[in-house]
């Protein structure tokens, strides 16, 4: 055996294999983070009244006489306020998932995890929950005794009327879930008297079911474990990255001591050991070991230190929002190479995204070129190309079209003067069309050739698309 082995037995530690054994299968314990009050909470409070606000508010904003946000699937129809997306607006909703890509990258590179911290549905949600189980079940010393005791009547109560209150705000989460796809107004009335359909019913339960489990029961264990996020936000982090971090050279070495006592002079650091920061933690890391995956950010062991701090008369900061260069006594950079490249990108998309949305155009044409015949010679002498067109309502109303053709000398659309065509709001019609040309006007084997498609009452709704139009040289 070596002096290693040894050493490690009479410690009593557990070898590799038991150690690995006792991580795989060790019994989840259940954390019980303790309240904490200051800056930061005030701002996670701030974010957890605004974000709930808005989603369970929008929907029951009117627009224009209709929900002023409704995803409505079976229409193909997707108002926001006054804005009315068709599925050929399907690249508008591409450019927006990268647009939060790159935002998530951008404000991580820059202080860390923020959206995990104050903004995330799983963070969110899960404090919601916290505020309904403090309300029913007492502080993180009550929870933990509660639990532990035998159950007794008032045991009962407490713990069915904080599952009652969690179950009716997940069943009202996903009522508004689903009420971003049904009209809310609707919808709610219809539940309550058992007439919504299958696929609302599923949903509604679902989404509800799936809130109470996350937030009631899983809660640290989906950041943990179940969201990706954590694996890869490391390479987000520079050395200049705002974290929350553990200043190691002034805390230690840690040990209590009363009030008053001069620490210094006893070889302290300022960390008193209250383990707080521990207490107070969602996910139930020690940040004083340093940075962990774990960690999301929620600044709540950053409050309870500085309370701390000034209770025990030392400066604020122990732990504290800081970069790793910082910590080091470096000068920190805000203005970074992947800062500016993100920033860059996202301002791009950005008015991409606004001049898409602004410069769409609610006549839609395509012309699909028919290859197969080169071109027909007819037996008044002209030649004729036949092609296949699509055109396209991004309308709420039904619009008729008048379709003509320019670009070739002479060149006519085969079909009666004065006709048009009538597209449904939202919808693609595909129909064929032949354009005829006096081969004497053709002075090449191709030539460009222009469609125009203009809505009959409102002129100034057109839109054009170009082709080829092929035939002899004469």
């Amino acid at each position: 055996m070596s002096e290693n082995d040894t050493r490690s037995k009479r410690k009593g530690s557990a070898t590799p294999a038991e150690g690995l054994e006792g991580e795989l299968y060790a019994k989840h314990q259940k954390i019980y983070p303790r309240q904490v009050h200051g800056l930061f909470a005030r701002l996670r409070v701030t974010a957890l009244l605004v974000l709930l606000g808005i989603y369970y508010g929008l929907p029951w904003v009117q627009w224009d006489g209709r929900q002023a946000v409704l995803f409505d699937l079976p229409e193909r129809k997707f108002h926001v306020f006054g804005l009315t997306f068709w599925p050929q607006d399907f690249f508008l909703l591409a450019v927006l998932l990268v647009i939060a890509a790159l935002s998530l990258f951008f404000f991580t590179a820059l202080a860390g995890r923020l959206w995990c911290g104050y903004a995330c549905p799983q963070t969110v949600w899960t404090e919601a929950f916290l505020r309904m189980e403090r309300w029913f079940e007492g502080d993180r010393a009550k929870q933990m005794k509660l639990d532990k005791a035998p159950w007794t009547r008032d045991k009962i109560l407490r713990k069915t009327g904080k599952h009652t209150a969690w179950a009716a705000f997940a069943l009202f989460t996903g009522l508004t879930f689903v009420g971003y796809f049904v009209p809310i107004a609707d919808l709610i009335p219809r539940f309550f008297t058992l007439n919504t359909g299958a696929w609302e019913t599923f949903w509604i339960l679902f989404y509800g079911f799936a809130t109470w489990g996350n937030a009631g029961f899983m809660r640290e264990q989906v950041c943990i474990y179940m969201c990706p996020y954590a694996r890869f936000q490391s390479a987000m982090f520079d050395k200049d990255t705002l974290i929350i971090s553990y200043d190691e050279e002034r805390g230690e070495p840690r040990g209590p001591r009363k009030k008053g006592v001069d620490h210094k002079a006893k070889g302290l650091g300022d960390c008193i050991e209250c383990t707080l920061c521990v207490q107070v933690c969602p996910t139930g890391i020690d940040i004083r070991d340093g940075l962990q995956y774990q960690c999301i950010g929620c600044s709540a062991c950053v409050d309870v230190c500085d309370e701390v701090m000034e209770k025990m008369n030392y400066p604020k900061g122990l732990i504290r929002y800081t970069t790793e260069n910082a910590m080091a006594g470096t000068p920190a950079k805000i203005l970074r190479p992947r800062v500016i490249l993100y920033g860059m990108l996202l301002l791009v998309l950005l008015a991409g995204f606004v001049y898409g949305v602004g410069a769409r155009n609610p006549v839609g044409i395509d012309v699909i070129r028919d290859r197969n015949v080169l071109y027909r010679d007819l037996p008044d002498g002209q030649v004729e190309n036949v092609y296949t067109l699509k055109l396209t309502n991004r309308s709420n109303e039904t619009r008729h079209y008048v379709i003509d053709v320019s670009g070739v000398e002479g060149a006519e659309l085969a079909w009666e003067e004065g006709s048009f065509v009538e597209v449904p709001p939202g919808r693609v019609i595909e129909f064929p069309a032949s354009v005829r040309v006096d081969p004497a006007a053709l002075d090449r084997a191709s030539s460009e050739l222009m469609f125009h498609a203009q809505v009959v009452d409102r002129p100034e709704l057109s839109n054009e698309r170009s082709s080829r139009f092929v035939g002899p040289i004469r």
